[in-house]
């Protein structure tokens, strides 16, 4: 069993990415350490020092709270049933909306938007892919690797190149961290896209679980290190925000395990 601090560690540097992973890594976590420690003191100390560990995600903290009104291993084991499920649903609900012959730009690395594209392509549908670098981490290239292991036709781009492509495209599909009143919360320059396909009359849509509906008060856009970005330069400061706000606006439909929702729908499960 990984101690605490090792799991902190893994998710603070992006060893574990995307929302859905952090948190099936830290309820596997949890398991083995609740199996040990119970769930009572140390349980609730563990969550939360968990849930600081990337606070902009949100499906962790509303794993933790489902955890902490039934708190046992069978909650645990229900909960990573149902992310595990809901990511297969959202493969099927979301690939009917990808036509034949469909080229498909995303940005980032999206396990729900991974799986979306997966299953057109085994459905039949001749799809290519356009993915960006993802700037600072490059999480785009495990998505072109991905993509390529698959044997589905993808491109490669700078993320100042979007708006360029975009005209090429026939929609874009992200994943999300967080579904919140003011927007979708996903990886820095999800916006950028979305005004881009906006200005190019291009449909944007995201894949996401029904865990992700952020319903906190208390909102944090993480900041990430600034040599991420570029080793420090003298009287230069240097931010690193992790993640941006996409408005309900730009958004055509959110593909969940609960089938294709207009942004609108959405909005009235968050309030």
């Amino acid at each position: 069993m990984e101690s605490l601090e090792k799991v902190v560690e893994n998710i603070k540097s992006v060893k574990i990415q995307g929302a859905k992973e952090i948190a099936i890594y830290a309820l596997k976590f949890l398991r083995d350490f609740c199996k040990k420690n119970g769930f009572k003191l140390k349980f609730e100390v563990a969550a939360m020092i968990l849930e600081q560990a990337r606070p902009t995600a949100v499906v962790l903290h509303n794993c933790i709270e489902v955890l902490k009104k039934k708190r046992s291993l069978k909650t645990i084991d229900m909960l990573l049933k149902r992310l595990d499920d809901a990511t297969e649903k959202i493969a099927k609900t979301g690939s009917k909306l990808i036509k034949n012959n469909y080229i498909i730009m995303t940005h980032c690395h999206s396990g729900e938007a991974m799986s979306v594209i997966k299953r057109a392509w085994k459905s039949g549908k001749k799809i290519s892919v356009i993915a960006t670098q993802t700037e600072p981490l490059e999480q785009g290239i495990r998505t072109v690797k991905e993509l390529a292991a698959a044997k589905i036709p993808v491109t490669l781009i700078a993320d100042n190149a979007v708006n360029y492509f975009m005209k090429d495209v026939d929609m874009v599909l992200v994943g999300a961290d967080a579904l919140r009143k003011e927007g979708v919360v996903n990886k820095i320059g999800t916006s950028m896209l979305a005004l881009s396909a906006k200005h190019h009359k291009k449909p944007f849509y995201v894949a996401t679980n029904m865990l992700k509906l952020d319903r906190r008060k208390k909102f944090i856009i993480e900041e990430r290190p600034a040599n991420e970005i570029y080793r420090s330069i003298n009287d230069v400061k240097i931010r690193n925000p992790a993640f941006d706000t996409t408005s309900w606006k730009l958004v055509m439909y959110v593909m969940t395990e609960k089938g294709a929702k207009r942004p609108e729908v959405i909005l009235k499960m968050i309030k």
